[in-house]
C-alpha cells in the first residue's frame, strides 16, 4: 500500500463500463515526513475520499481483480482508506533520518 494525499478528481464522461461507479481521484504519494514523492497518479475510490485527504492506496491489478471479483477490471490503483493520523515511534524517526515533526494527515 501506498501512502498518499488526494489532489484533485478526474472527470470522464465516457470511461470503462468495469469503471463506471466509482470515481477517479489524483493522488500524489507521501513519505513519512508527509511531503510529496513521485508522480501523481489516478486512483479509483472505493472509499468517499476528497481533495486533501491522506488516503491509503493500493498498487497492485491483482488485488483490484480479486477486490471487485472482476478478472477483467482494467485497475492498477484504487484508493481503499482515509488516514486519520500517521505515528511513527521517535526512536524510529531519529533511526530513519526523519524530522522530529511527524506526518501530517
Amino acid at each position: 500500500m501506498i501512502l498518499a494525499r488526494v489532489c484533485g478528481s478526474v472527470t470522464s464522461t465516457v470511461k470503462n463500463s468495469h469503471l463506471e461507479r466509482n470515481r477517479l481521484l489524483l493522488v500524489r504519494g507521501l513519505d513519512l515526513d508527509g511531503r510529496f514523492v513521485g508522480p501523481a497518479m489516478l486512483a479509483l475510490d472505493l472509499v468517499d475520499a476528497g481533495t486533501g485527504d491522506t488516503v491509503l492506496v493500493v498498487k497492485e491489478g491483482g488485488a483490484a481483480r480479486i477486490a471487485f471479483d472482476d478478472p477483467r477490471i482494467p485497475l492498477q490503483l484504487f484508493v481503499v482508506g482515509v488516514v486519520d493520523r500517521v505515528a511513527l515511534d521517535p526512536l524510529e524517526r531519529r533511526r530513519m533520518g526523519l524530522a522530529t515533526g511527524g506526518a501530517r494527515a
